[in-house]
């Protein structure tokens, strides 16, 4: 896509309805399994977006084959026997570079090269880096970071620990591969795990392809019997709650009649809390048959929220907080600083240039809400997130002045229709080529 940056206008009223954009984290977990399968599987309403896009690419290096229509994806996996390709590269994608260099293992020599290094290329793997060792295989890295080259080949089971306190897709990565492997496996998580929600993902789509795994209660410590098989299956990708926050908090925000289709009550991501914390803070809001309808009248209150439950709604979150009477506290979000940038420290200082009261800490976010608004009017750099740029958005649509947000295009990372999806209710955005 063509860069453009966003010019974000007051926006009082939204009213439409929406089909809810499919799951990314669902998308790349469900193309991993059926690379990893033997046989051919169907993935139906696969996400389109940069993360996606970037584990399909890195997939069909690897040796699946892949083929798409309008619906669907199909993948005829490579088992444990990955093409032997000297490099990869998965773009932006942390998750997808992390869930690879574990299946990498089963590769000679790769190498994941680094084409952001302002923003992916500042984020570290040591700790799984480290669990790779354990498994014999040999990793060379630039202090934890990219370019990363793994010269595997033939990893080995047996004990290995991971830490979880940067990020939980580390673990996810040597969930996926360890059932392959000719050993049985035990993993012991070091320190505190984060997003625990998104390591039971992970585990739900395994246990879909037919995988066995013992998982302790507090998803600290597992067993995983070696000598295992994905099975080639049809897998259904739900509506995605993470860039769905964005557009309720949007409809929170504003004077609003809006439906978003295709958001399951029962899914198990993390995000789906969003519904609960709008709820919490008096949005209008009823939640059935799959789908929010959220009727704003722009009056939110304050209150106080775990964030770790629902790490990727969080922006959104702190966004229509900024329009809340009183205090709003987000805590225990320290693993907002390893994403993308920095999402505590960024993101507060661009809020804070459009007009809003944001304090941080060192794992929390507070914010002094203001009823009336913000000024706005000035240019916001979204530091080439997507998730900032989607929260950005918000705070401008309720802005005396406007935004103008540099880079917007980089909300194509995860929900490329976003702003399609905003004009259709009737935002006022206008775009800016750069």
């Amino acid at each position: 896509m063509k860069g453009f940056n966003a010019i974000v206008r007051p926006t009082p009223s939204l009213r439409g309805e929406i089909q809810a954009l499919s799951s990314k984290n669902y998308t790349t977990r469900y193309l991993l399994i059926g690379a990893l399968a033997e046989g051919t599987s169907t993935v139906h309403y696969p996400a389109h977006s940069e993360d996606s896009d970037a584990m399909r690419r890195c997939i069909r290096d690897l040796g699946a084959v892949v083929e798409e229509d309008e619906a669907k994806m199909t993948i005829k996996g490579f088992g444990r026997h990955p093409n032997p390709v000297k490099e990869l590269d998965v773009g932006n994608a942390g998750a997808v570079l992390r869930f690879l260099m574990s299946v990498a293992a089963f590769c000679p020599d790769v190498t994941f090269v680094n084409q952001y290094p302002e923003s992916l290329g500042k984020r570290p793997h040591n700790d799984l880096i480290d669990a790779l060792g354990q498994m014999g295989v040999q990793v060379g890295h630039r202090e934890g970071k990219l370019p990363i080259t793994i010269r595997g080949g033939a990893p080995r089971g047996g004990k290995i620990t991971v830490s979880g306190s940067v990020s939980s897709q580390f673990l996810s990565s040597l969930l996926f591969m360890t059932p392959l492997l000719d050993e049985d496996s035990e993993i012991q998580v070091l320190h505190d795990l984060k997003s625990k929600v998104i390591v039971g993902q992970t585990l739900e789509v395994m246990e879909q392809a037919g995988i066995l795994v013992a998982a302790s209660e507090d998803l600290m410590y597992y067993r995983i019997p070696g000598r295992q098989r994905y099975a080639a299956k049809e897998y259904v990708v739900q509506g995605d709650y993470p860039g769905s926050a964005a557009i309720l908090a949007a409809a929170a925000v504003t004077s609003s009649d809006v439906l978003v289709h295709r958001l399951a009550e029962g899914s198990r991501q993390g995000e789906r809390a969003v519904v609960d914390v709008l709820r919490t803070m008096g949005v209008p809001l009823v939640h059935e048959n799959g789908t929010v309808h959220v009727t704003g009248n722009g009056k939110l209150k304050g209150g106080e929220f775990d964030g770790d439950h629902f790490t990727d709604g969080v922006l959104a979150m702190v966004a229509a907080s900024v329009f809340a009477e009183g205090t709003t506290r987000f805590y225990n979000v320290e693993n907002l600083r390893f994403k993308e940038c920095d999402r505590i420290t960024d993101f507060v200082t661009e809020l804070n240039k459009a007009g809003a009261h944001v304090e941080e800490r060192q794992s929390e976010i507070i914010v002094h809400g203001k009823p009336e608004g913000v000024k706005g009017g000035v240019e916001i750099n979204a530091h080439y997130d997507h998730r900032v740029i989607m929260a950005l958005t918000i705070v401008g649509l309720r802005s005396e002045q406007g935004i103008v947000i540099k880079d917007a295009h980089h909300v194509a990372k995860s929900y490329p229709q976003y702003f399609d999806h905003l004009l259709s209710l009737g935002a006022d955005i206008e775009f800016q080529p750069q």
